[in-house]
């Protein structure tokens, strides 16, 4: 099976997905191994790691909507 999608385009990718230089080259060096279920479980540790971040947010943001909240009730 040849490559489905160019480099440029997968090192493009991974770096507007927030991947860091180490992260980009551990997913090319296990293309050019072939091992495409590594390469899957990198991108879904990230995936998980953007979430995490995404949910501890998302805490940030419900504890300042609830402070503009009592705030408001005041004004």
């Amino acid at each position: 099976m040849g490559k489905i999608i160019q480099n440029s385009t997968v090192v493009q990718n991974l770096e507007d997905a927030g991947c860091n230089q180490e992260e980009v080259e551990q997913y090319l060096a296990l293309e050019d191994r072939g091992a495409l279920k590594s390469q899957l479980n990198l991108l879904e540790a990230h995936r998980k790691k953007l979430l995490e971040g995404l949910h501890e947010n998302q805490k940030k943001i419900d504890c300042l909507d609830y402070l503009i909240y009592q705030v408001r009730k005041i004004l």
